[in-house]
């Protein structure tokens, strides 16, 4: 196995485990909602995953572990799915929050600045914000919260 065939399986383990996690959340209450089946399979083609290993992570997502990524631009791109796919799942109400602080725990938030970067993350779904601007927002409340 060549050196870029291990860099290349590592990138795919960190997508599925990412994938993985956002089923999680998905399959919080039991089912997938329309909008969140589709923003699955969008993101299934983006993160590069499989038609086979979509259904076996649709089967098993606890199978994968969360894969903390080494950037924190990396992370909060990596929540920024994640508060995304929440937010449409509007009728888990404080299960959210406690999922995502699970969530960003397992991402490699420290646990002192959890509760901020969760609600503030939850609140920029809301307001559909772009990815540039989450950026921008979860790093401010990262400061603030430090």
């Amino acid at each position: 196995m060549s050196f870029s065939d291990l860099f290349d399986n590592e990138f795919k383990q960190r997508n599925k485990g990412h994938f993985a996690s956002i089923v999680r959340l998905a399959l919080a209450d039991g089912v997938f909602a329309p909008e969140e089946k589709e923003f699955l399979d969008k993101l299934a083609i983006r993160l590069e995953i499989s038609a086979a290993e979509y259904e076996e992570i649709l089967e098993n997502p606890t199978k994968y572990p969360i894969n903390p990524p080494y950037l924190n631009s990396q992370r909060i791109e990596r929540l920024y799915d994640l508060a995304r796919i929440v937010n449409v799942d509007h009728h888990l109400g404080d299960n959210q929050e406690v999922m995502l602080a699970k969530l960003c725990l397992g991402l490699g938030f420290t646990p002192e600045i959890v509760d901020a970067v969760v609600s503030k993350a939850l609140s920029l779904a809301d307001e559909k914000a772009d990815l540039d601007t989450f950026l921008i927002e979860i790093e401010k409340a990262e400061k603030m919260n430090n």
